[in-house]
């Protein structure tokens, strides 16, 4: 029989020292009975998965093989572990990895066009102060977006290029809706024709409206299709203005778009935090 080495497990109800027990029960002549082995294991079992819960609560998001590591055990059980919980409702799985169950839904576009509305409307109006005669302005699908559309139809004569069906027919005059794949659940176009097409413009201001902003995380948007258009724009543009409203503000999505420091403008409502709205502004040149 191999000699004991490890420290004693002296208090079950804590997992730590019992760790080593988990690969010593199944060694050969091991002397633990059935019933501790099994114990331990589903002790040890249940501590890693608090302990997934615990990183994703402090990153929002976090790779299988980061958590493997960090956790000393194979990428495989980290993965057994994430269709366990996703299951159980405790997390969302993502390429890659795995974020926290808040992120994994986002109301139906019809349904984000009547909140927070006055909010968005505000921010429409505030956004204004950026546009000038003259300019060409990107601008991405979102409800935020829209009401942006609405204020900017008695505001400074500009050429809007947008994928958003929404923002074009609102505009009318002076608007440009690129090209692309329709999706049932937002008017808008998407997929390569139209990351080609923003491709062919060169603009003086991205007005975007992502799902959520974070300090640390950064600008992010709930459908990778989302995000690689916004991501597309602000990289034809001389500046990029973020339109998000206090409810979007120090939370987290699905997709990267970019780092809070790249964008010029924040442009939220009254009602954000002072807290999150200063940190923010640490980041960012300028928060209207």
């Amino acid at each position: 029989m191999q000699k004991n080495t490890a420290p004693a497990c002296e208090n079950l109800r804590n997992a730590d020292p019992c760790l080593w027990y988990v690969g010593y029960a199944t060694a050969p002549n091991a002397q633990l009975s059935g019933k501790l082995q099994k114990g331990i294991a589903v002790l040890w079992h249940t501590q890693r998965r608090a302990k997934i819960l615990a990183i994703l609560r402090e990153s929002a998001n976090a790779r299988t093989a980061a958590i493997a590591e960090e956790l000393g055990v194979s990428r495989e059980t980290i993965r057994r572990d994430l269709l366990a919980m996703q299951d159980e409702g405790l997390l969302a799985r993502v390429h890659g990895g795995a974020i926290t169950a808040d992120q994994d839904s986002e109301a139906d576009f019809q349904k984000r066009k009547t909140l927070n509305w006055a909010e968005k409307s505000e921010i429409g109006r505030k956004a204004l102060q950026l546009v000038e005669p003259g300019m060409t302005v990107f601008v991405d699908a979102g409800t935020t977006t829209m009401a942006f559309a609405r204020a900017l139809r008695d505001g400074p004569d500009v050429q809007v290029i947008t994928n958003s069906v929404d923002v074009a027919q609102t505009l009318r005059r002076h608007s440009i809706l690129v090209g692309g794949t329709i999706l049932s659940d937002v008017p808008a176009t998407f997929g390569e024709l139209t990351l080609a097409e923003i491709g062919r413009f060169m603009a003086d201001l991205a007005i975007l409206s992502p799902t959520a902003v974070h300090p640390k995380h950064g600008v992010m948007y709930y459908e990778l299709h989302e995000a690689e258009v916004a991501r597309a724009m602000g990289a034809k543009t001389s500046k990029v203005a973020i339109l998000a409203d206090s409810s979007k503000l120090d939370r987290t999505s699905r997709v990267l778009m970019s780092e809070v420091g790249n964008i010029d403008w924040l442009v939220t409502d009254a009602k954000a935090d002072p807290g999150v709205r200063q940190a923010l502004a640490d980041l960012i040149p300028a928060v209207l």
